[in-house]
């Protein structure tokens, strides 16, 4: 636990570093890191749904055009599993055109799983992801985390507590629950996950459905408010 701690706070002093610093980095208007479960609960259909729906999401006309109404934004994506094992499966990248948007999701798509093992470390995740933020070389505007996950944190650091010092460094916390197997996950999520400036919950019944919700949560999370789409999609 104390260790837990200590390493929040480093976390901490490097994202809050001197806008100074931050001034020598390139501004873009969103740092987005979109972080996939790949936990035992996981097998390797649902693993690869989650991926591929992910870089399907790229390619959506309504994502192109949030992501093009900006003067750029930079996306990682990271792979999370137990409370030690978290992995950057896709680097920074800065989209700012249509050439730039589908050369990512072509990376995303040929991601590979790392080291499956028991156990859901959500809060380690969301901390591995903080410390992305402060080793990037972009400034954002906005500060995302988009995890997207099946199960609860059973091991590690609370995702709460995570959450909490993420939202007093103006960094936000967006949820994607997949209820196939926790049917309340959503809950769960909404009361220890979400969090910080504008955050919100978006669901997946099963990981089929994976692929809708991200697009849908891509598009209000790029657009930064809501947008319409179809009831089907």
């Amino acid at each position: 636990m104390a260790r837990g701690v200590a390493f929040l706070l480093c976390v901490a002093a490097l994202l809050a570093a001197p806008w100074v610093a931050r001034a020598q980095q390139r501004p873009v208007d969103l740092e987005l890191v979109l972080a996939v479960d790949n936990s035992l609960s996981v097998n390797q259909r649902e693993f690869a749904l989650q991926i591929l729906g992910i870089a399907d999401a790229f390619g959506d006309t309504d994502v192109v055009r949030a992501i093009l109404s900006h003067d750029g934004i930079a996306v990682a994506l990271v792979l999370w599993s137990n409370h030690e094992q978290q992995e950057t499966g896709v680097d920074w990248t800065l989209l700012r055109d249509k050439d730039s948007i589908a050369a990512f999701a072509a990376k995303v798509a040929r991601v590979s799983r790392i080291e499956v093992s028991g156990g859901t470390g959500i809060g380690a995740a969301l901390t591995y992801a903080l410390r992305l933020f402060g080793a990037n070389a972009f400034s954002g505007e906005r500060r995302t985390i988009d995890i997207s996950g099946d199960g609860q944190n059973n091991m590690g650091i609370e995702p709460s507590a995570v959450r909490d010092k993420a939202a007093a460094l103006g960094i936000t916390i967006n949820g994607l629950a997949i209820l196939d197997e926790e049917p309340r996950l959503d809950r769960y999520y909404a009361a220890s996950v979400v969090g910080g400036p504008g955050a919100f919950l978006e669901t997946a019944t099963d990981f089929d459905a994976f692929a809708a919700a991200m697009r849908r949560k891509l598009r209000r999370e790029i657009g930064g408010q809501p947008v319409a789409v179809n009831s089907s999609d």
